[in-house]
């Protein structure tokens, strides 16, 4: 008896108090635990690596054949190939260490983050809406902002890990294949680039995900709103253009709309983005900044309509 009532005697708590924001780190790290453990996660991820690795080695690639073989026939899979060709297929991803390399990179890789961030969308915010979590979190000594800003901090570290990483050490690869001493140097601005491109991804997709979470709630009807977000809005926006030759329809395309902003952190020439044409950068961002601040002001209204019960 005396066992038990130690144990059921109150324990005050003798760690260090820390500040809300550490309550939104915490939020951050559960959220990304709860992840890791769903098995369909893992294979995106491999997913994701398998567009890396394609990038990592056709980069090398394109270097072996200019070097070596510019003038010769190589075989893949018995069949000969002229280098040349090869090489004019490979120069369209512009696998030369440029602006347009992490472009490039960026873009594909966002198909395979587009189902990710569905995904984790309703795992993450939309369980906790359908499931009456969120006024548990919320009784907590945190603010409605706290919590936005834990989910939005899992959601970035998502999206840094599948484009602003990868998208590093293609830079690092780059100054290995050529002449380091000078392509380090001379391509800072393309560090600062990848940086400035993740830093845009991380805002506006976090605040995109979690406002649709907050919405649809379950994966479902969330994976078909992305779909159509990433998917048709692209297609409607290519044939607006083509039929009107207006490129301000492009800007529709909220995934267009990040590359162009990506391209412009990279100091990318316009003239050089494909397709064309396209708006100009300063409309992408005007048009990027519009989602995001329409998503403050969604999750605004409906985080402040959640009832606390202290």
């Amino acid at each position: 008896m005396a066992q038990t009532d130690t144990l059921l005697r109150y324990r005050p708590w003798r760690g260090v108090p820390r500040g809300p924001l550490a309550a939104s780190a915490a939020l951050a790290r559960a959220s990304l635990k709860l992840l890791v453990r769903r098995r369909l996660m893992w294979g995106l991820f491999a997913l994701a690596l398998l567009v890396f690795f394609f990038f990592f080695y056709a980069q090398y690639l394109v270097v072996w054949i200019t070097n070596q073989l510019a003038t010769e026939t190589v075989r893949f899979a018995g069949v000969p190939v002229s280098a040349r060709n090869l090489t004019r297929f490979l120069d369209r991803l512009a696998l030369n260490g440029t602006a347009h390399t992490f472009g490039n990179f960026v873009w594909f890789q966002g198909y395979v983050l587009v189902i990710v961030l569905a995904l984790a969308g309703s795992v993450l915010v939309g369980n906790d809406f359908a499931h009456g979590s969120l006024p548990f979190y919320l009784s907590k000594p945190i603010g409605r902002w706290h919590y936005v800003l834990g989910k939005c901090l899992a959601v970035g570290a998502l999206i840094n890990l599948l484009t602003t990483l990868p998208a590093l050490a293609l830079w690092v690869e780059a100054g290995l294949l050529y002449d380091w001493q000078t392509y380090y140097l001379d391509n800072l601005h393309l560090l600062a680039g990848i940086f400035g491109y993740g830093l845009t991804l991380t805002v506006s997709l976090s605040l995109l995900v979690i406002a649709t979470a907050v919405w649809l709630r379950r994966t479902a009807p969330l994976v078909m709103v992305w779909m159509g977000l990433f998917v048709l809005l692209p297609m409607l926006s290519g044939w607006l253009v083509d039929a009107t030759k207006y490129e301000e329809w492009r800007l529709i395309d909220l995934w267009n709309n990040l590359y162009l902003c990506g391209l412009a952190c990279l100091s990318a020439d316009h003239a050089s983005v494909r397709p064309q044409p396209q708006p100009a950068y300063w409309q992408a961002w005007l048009a990027t900044a519009a989602v995001a601040v329409a998503c403050v002001a969604y999750l605004r209204r409906r985080i402040q309509a959640v009832e606390v019960v202290l």
